[in-house]
């Protein structure tokens, strides 16, 4: 993410953080600080790249979809893995194959960083989500997530 499409992850993720019923579900557990989090997080990825990067698929017509990727150390598979987190996709976008590409075109990019794996979670009362994403190859760990705001 280049500065110059900081307003279009803002916008992207704005509107997903504030409409997205399975994220506002779980927002509280997540300590999310609203419009002031978003932007500090946008900073912090600007001024880190190290640590993730927001990733956008644009159309003809702008932004069509983002997601957010955050790096970490897998002591499984010994080496560097990605967070999958925050994806959306335009509404009126939705089952055009935007969310599909975007996935694919980010997966290419992170097998030359030597990512070897993608982590995400999905919402328990979000099955089309979960359907979504063993499309695109991604298996139940039969684990449930948690959060501790520290």
């Amino acid at each position: 993410m280049g500065a110059a499409d900081v307003p279009d992850a803002f916008h992207m993720l704005s509107d997903y953080l504030r409409s997205d019923e399975h994220y506002l579900a779980s927002s509280q557990a997540y300590g999310d600080l609203g419009l002031k989090g978003l932007n500090d997080s946008l900073d912090l990825y600007l001024e880190r790249p190290e640590l993730g990067f927001v990733w956008m698929a644009y159309e003809e017509q702008g932004v069509a979809g983002v997601c957010v990727v955050g790096y970490g150390i897998s002591t499984a598979m010994g080496s560097v893995v990605a967070k999958l987190d925050d994806v959306f996709v335009k509404p009126e976008r939705r089952d055009h194959g935007v969310g599909s590409e975007m996935l694919e075109q980010l997966k290419e990019q992170l097998r030359k960083e030597a990512v070897t794996r993608i982590d995400t979670s999905v919402h328990l009362q979000n099955p089309q989500a979960r359907i979504f994403y063993e499309r695109a190859g991604f298996v139940p760990l039969n684990e449930e997530r948690l959060s501790c705001i520290i």
